[in-house]
């Protein structure tokens, strides 16, 4: 298996600054007008999407597998298929990241690869609207029609 050039950010941040994360987004989510309903009422559902998101970011960024331990493969696009996710749902989410990698304060270079990484895989997790959404492998010669 190829080595990750991405393990760099847990190297960085650590189990801490996927913990500060995941919790500085949720906190926004809790309350977003796009993002909240698309989520279960109840405390719960956010705690546990929260959990979910922290161990999938620290086995992707070079932390322990407890998330394919546990889950399996990602498969990202096939989980997020039952939720309408347009262009203005990945805008908002991407917003939110944004702004909980300001509060948490990671070091610069966790924080570029992160950032990156974030848009990138917000797009290709598009899966309604417009001018086709994410498509195969997020390219727009493939894309996804309703």
């Amino acid at each position: 298996m190829p080595e990750n050039p991405d393990a760099i950010v847990y190297q960085l941040i650590g189990e801490d600054g996927f913990e500060r994360l995941t919790t500085a987004f949720y906190r926004r989510v809790a309350t977003d007008d796009i993002l909240r309903p698309m989520y279960p009422e109840g405390d719960e559902a956010l705690e546990a999407a929260r959990l979910r998101l922290r161990e999938f970011l620290v086995f992707r960024f070079g932390g322990p597998p407890r998330y394919i331990e546990t889950r399996g493969h990602p498969r990202l696009r096939a989980r997020h298929a039952p939720f309408p996710v347009d262009q203005a749902g990945r805008d908002r989410w991407v917003q939110l990241m944004e702004e909980a990698l300001v509060d948490t304060a990671l070091p610069a270079e966790a924080e570029k690869i992160l950032r990156t990484f974030f848009h990138s895989t917000a797009t290709f997790l598009i899966n309604r609207g417009g001018e086709g959404g994410a498509g195969f492998a997020g390219s727009p010669q493939f894309p996804v029609r309703e």
